[in-house]
This record gives C-alpha cells, sequence and structure tokens, in this order.
C-alpha cells in the first residue's frame, strides 16, 4: 500500500468533547498535554483552512464547557459545535453525522478527549463507512493506562492510523518553507 498524505486539500478535523470536566478525568496522559495538543490541532486547522467539526457532550452536566480557546481560535466552527444529549458514539448523533458528511472529505483527522470513549466509537464507526481515519493519540488520553492502551490497539486493529499531534502537523505541513509550514512551526513551538 503506498503512503498517501493527509492535506489541507483532503482532509477533515473532528475535535470530539474536549470539555473542561470530561478532560479532568484522564489519567493516562496530563491536563496540560491534552489541551496543549488539542489546541495545536485547532491552530493548525485555523491555519490550512481545513474544515473542521467541533462537538460536544451536556455542556452543562459534569462534561463542562468546551475549552474556552477553542472558540478564540475558530469561531465560527465553535459557534456551529454539535451539542450532543449523552450520545455516547458522536456518529450515532444525526446532526453530528451530517457535518462530517458535509465536510465532503474522505480522510479525517480524529482527536478526542477520552481515547477509550469518546474517540473510539467514532473512529470505529468511520472506518466502517470507508472513511481513512487518523487519530491523534495524544489530544486526548483514558481514565488509565491500560484503558488508553486497549483502546488504541482496538482502533489500530480495525484500520485506524495512529499519530501523535508533532507527526500529524508535520505531515500537513509537507514543508516547513512554505508560508502555511512556518505558521505551523511556530504553533509547535510556541506549545512547547
Amino acid at each position: 500500500m503506498t503512503f498517501q498524505r493527509f492535506t489541507s486539500d483532503n482532509a477533515a478535523l473532528l475535535l470530539i468533547d474536549h470539555q473542561v470536566g470530561t478532560m479532568g478525568w484522564v489519567k493516562s496522559t496530563t491536563f496540560d498535554e491534552m489541551k496543549r495538543n488539542a489546541l495545536i490541532l485547532a491552530q493548525a486547522a485555523r491555519i490550512l483552512k481545513l474544515p473542521t467539526v467541533l462537538t460536544s457532550s451536556m455542556e452543562e452536566a459534569a462534561q463542562g464547557p468546551l475549552l474556552s480557546e477553542l472558540e478564540a481560535i475558530l469561531p465560527a466552527e465553535f459557534a456551529n459545535r454539535v451539542k450532543r444529549l449523552g450520545i455516547v458514539n458522536a456518529m450515532d448523533d444525526e446532526h453530528f453525522a451530517t457535518a462530517v458528511k458535509a465536510t465532503g472529505r474522505k480522510r479525517l483527522i480524529l482527536a478526542g478527549v477520552t481515547n477509550d470513549v469518546c474517540t473510539v466509537y467514532p473512529a470505529l464507526s468511520l472506518v466502517g463507512m470507508g472513511y481513512e481515519v487518523q487519530v491523534v493519540a495524544d489530544a486526548g488520553g483514558s481514565p488509565t493506562k491500560m484503558a488508553d492502551d486497549i483502546a488504541l490497539r482496538r482502533m489500530e486493529r480495525a484500520g485506524v492510523t495512529l499519530t501523535t499531534t508533532n507527526q500529524l502537523i508535520a505531515e500537513l505541513a509537507g514543508s516547513w518553507a512554505s508560508p502555511e509550514g512556518s505558521q505551523l512551526v511556530q504553533v509547535l513551538m510556541a506549545g512547547e
């Protein structure tokens, strides 16, 4: 199988449930690391003009609001976020599924706040629907390292490509010397 690079022309970004309450349940990585990586993805989407879908689940409950920084980085996407009412698999929410389809992209970059719940089910659903999916594993985590490991292995066995924030940004950039690439390297360095 030949390597087909994800680019700003063929991919879309899905950010699932990066909510302050839910982020506090993750113990396999730190809150700050997860937040840093999710915000880098959002900034990359803005720089590259990647179609982006944001979703949240039960913002008024323990899950809490989406990271406020997402509103500053992607104001239109934040305003149009899909607010799910507790539906675990975001792809089971008709509004989210419609928004994903509306991106017109068959290559999807997916980052969910909890890899073992928020990420695994939509990733499996999307692969089953014929999408190429890259899960940015370090923009999420799980309540335990075992839960995270098992979720990542389950996704990989199903055909999901696992990646990291830095790896994905380098792939999308293609060249650090391009106007977008030079902006992306600045985002990565500022996030350190």
